[in-house]
């Protein structure tokens, strides 16, 4: 039995974990964002609550990346722990054994573990929502490399300038990571949006985009053929260099089955691997991946 917590920059979500098959979530509370000591205090008090032994294992998933060799988190939308040597300092601050990770790893663990990839040997857990980003699941443990950025694909100035048929010219966007021409500028549910936008001259929140080319509209039919023009080619790219045999896909562009169903076809069409089986498809696991993931990271650690 341990604690585990999918910790965002609006919410912190603890469980307490007696198997994979067995989390038991309990109310979430705002994320302290500007203190530390008050941070710390809010996951032990989580905990507690739930009647985790005070000396048990406390398993975090974070919208954060922990540098493996120094230690530090870069987790820009919570201030007082960005920098922090973080496994260390709460580790101290709460005297028990931490373990953190990151949200898209631990979301491709839980369907990796529990959910759509089962059986698999390489899963590549895929995100598309607010941001493009990816875990690698080996032998069901997180691939996480070096400086612990493993997975994520959607950064990089990758993405297409040219794309759809006929093609149409496509900005290289600004990157919220610094760089120009990113997947995740034009590839998540905002980019969805500036595409649309760029497209057509109007603004629409992505449900509605999705919504209206599910109705037939021939504007977000146009729309949507560009996008998936844009993300297949990464994807498959990053499908060869990883070899993953199943890509369960999360975030709330997922939510759209048929948009997941298309991006497959345009990815299995360009990857080196030629097969008939779905292999771009919807995550089984679609309440508290993230939080799953985090227990079955710190059952797998305490089993150990």
């Amino acid at each position: 039995m341990i604690a585990c917590f999918d910790i965002g920059g609006s919410a912190i979500k603890g469980a307490i974990a007696y198997s994979p098959e067995d989390i038991r979530p309990q109310p979430k509370i705002p994320t302290p964002l500007n203190d530390f000591d008050t941070f710390a205090s809010a996951i032990e008090k989580i905990a507690a609550d739930g009647g985790a032994d005070p000396k048990s294992l406390i398993s975090i998933s974070i919208a954060g990346v922990v540098d493996s060799d120094t230690g530090k988190i870069t987790c820009a939308n919570i201030p007082c722990i960005h920098g922090r040597t973080l496994v260390a300092d709460l580790s101290e601050k709460l005297q028990r054994p931490v373990l953190v990770a990151n949200d898209a790893d631990c979301f491709a663990l839980s369907e990796a573990v529990v959910g759509a990839g089962r059986g698999h040997r390489i899963v590549f857990g895929v995100i598309l929502g607010t941001g493009v980003g990816g875990g690698i699941i080996i032998d069901g443990k997180i691939h996480e490399g070096a400086g612990g950025f493993a997975g994520e694909w959607g950064h990089g100035p990758v993405s297409a300038t040219l794309a759809g048929n006929p093609p149409v010219a496509i900005p290289r966007y600004a990157c919220g990571c610094g760089q120009i021409g990113c997947v995740d500028a034009v590839g998540a549910a905002r980019g969805m949006e500036r595409l649309h936008a760029h497209l057509h001259g109007v603004d629409l929140p992505s449900t509605a985009i999705i919504a209206a080319w599910n109705a037939g509209d021939a504007t977000a039919e146009r729309t949507i053929e560009i996008y998936i023009d844009i993300v297949s080619g990464p994807l498959a790219m990053t499908i060869n260099i990883v070899g993953a045999s199943i890509v369960p896909v999360g975030g709330g562009l997922a939510n759209s089955v048929e948009l997941i169903k298309r991006l497959d076809e345009a990815v299995r069409a360009r990857i080196l691997r030629k097969t008939d089986k779905p292999l771009v498809i919807p995550a089984e696991l679609k309440i508290e991946p993230g939080l799953i993931g985090a227990g079955v990271l710190g059952l797998m650690e305490i089993s150990k």
